[in-house]
């Protein structure tokens, strides 16, 4: 079994705010099954109000990301699953239920975590 992260920036999520009910209640019941499918292990949104910190190599904290990650906003879900295939099937659903493209990165396996 591998870890997948699906994720999405923000500002991908473009269709009128009337829609937004209907995209909300799309993209719940893809967690809804998900979950049913015991695939599910964790997602969410980043808190865009809340400005990002890094904690240096000797411990001490400054504001702000790495300057490439500085824009890094918006959705991700974490699912466990035993193929890349049922994977991309999640990653499928969530573009679906979301109304925008959905990227897809597998976690490096470590015996440890």
């Amino acid at each position: 079994m591998a870890k997948y992260m699906i994720s999405f920036p923000s500002e991908a999520m473009v269709f009128p705010e009337e829609d937004l009910p209907q995209v909300a209640e799309a993209a719940h019941q893809v967690i809804r099954d998900i979950k049913a499918a015991g695939a599910y292990v964790f997602g969410g949104g980043l808190d865009e109000g809340t400005a990002p910190v890094r904690v240096q190599a000797d411990g001490i904290v400054i504001d702000g990301a790495y300057p490439q990650t500085a824009h890094l906003w918006g959705g991700f879900t974490i699912v466990e699953v035993a193929t890349r295939d049922e994977a991309l099937h999640w990653a499928q659903q969530i573009a679906i239920a979301c109304r925008c493209d959905q990227e897809l990165r597998v976690f490096q396996y470590d015996p440890e975590s």
